[in-house]
């Protein structure tokens, strides 16, 4: 046997024993099925498609409510729309969102500030908190509105829906991709 050969079988057992000790939970998020899996609402494809899909299945409107989803509307950027879900409320006008593949492709980040910046109060455009710039990010997202979920959201990080909102500084950390968990709320 050749050398190249056996280095090639070598690297395929090799690489054969590492995907087996990546735990099941660490997975490369898109925003709707992990949406759908926190949420427990059941709507199937692109994000875009989610607040028409809604329609007749589930109650829909512009006010914000614990374990409900946020349906963006398509843009240049997002062409395919974008889902999260509502894990706290802070005010009339800020939530906390826990979403998939925001701030870095297939990362999860849990209790990150959205703010409406619409202006009438209705939730149509929103800024949302966005890592790489530590902060909220600069761009307004055009939104449809809050698909209310029929239960309780399933928060997978072991956060309870009620988030302490007294501190006036909020920093997000993202874990490097294919790790669970990503982003919390920490002071």
């Amino acid at each position: 046997m050749k050398f190249g050969g056996l280095a090639a079988r070598f690297a395929l057992v090799a690489l054969c024993a590492l995907a087996t000790t990546v735990p099941a939970q660490a997975r490369f998020w898109q925003c709707a099925p992990y949406a759908r899996e926190i949420s427990g609402i059941q709507i199937f494809g692109n994000a875009n498609t989610w607040w028409s899909q809604a329609a007749g299945k589930y109650e829909r409107g512009n006010t914000p409510k614990v374990g409900s989803v946020l349906a963006f509307a398509s843009t240049g950027h997002m062409r395919l729309g974008h889902v999260a879900m509502v894990s706290a409320i802070v005010s009339d006008r800020e939530v906390l969102l826990t979403h998939a593949n925001w701030s870095r492709r297939g990362g999860v980040e849990y209790n990150v500030r959205a703010i409406d910046v619409s202006a009438n109060g209705d939730w149509s455009e929103v800024k949302v908190w966005y890592g790489p710039n530590g902060d909220l990010g600069t761009s307004i997202y055009p939104t449809k509105g809050f698909i209310y979920a029929n239960g309780a959201p399933k928060l997978d990080n072991g956060d309870s829906d009620q988030v302490d909102t007294s501190r006036s500084q909020t920093i997000a950390t993202i874990a490097p991709v294919g790790a669970r968990g990503i982003v919390g709320v920490r002071d």
